[in-house]
């Protein structure tokens, strides 16, 4: 599994001074994503709905509004 792209708007052009500590999503060789975020497993864990659930090894993310938005246009439809 390795790195292919970027997805959406890399953190400067979002407007990060660094660029260094950012929300981010990559595409993986695999098809699946990668995502850099805010860890927020203890803080959303209780609030998930009935029908969500989280394996140990998983955790919950939370990547801003912009990251996700300026993404959209790099997400495959399929």
């Amino acid at each position: 599994m390795r790195i292919v792209r970027r997805i959406g708007a890399s953190p400067r052009e979002r407007g990060s001074m660094s660029g260094d500590t950012c929300p981010d999503i990559f595409e993986l060789s695999d098809g699946n994503f990668a995502v850099i975020g805010t860890e927020a497993t203890a803080a959303l864990d209780g609030q998930l709905p009935p029908d969500a659930a989280r394996a140990d090894y998983e955790r919950i993310v939370v990547v801003s509004r912009e990251t996700l938005v300026r993404a959209k246009v790099d997400i495959p439809d399929a």
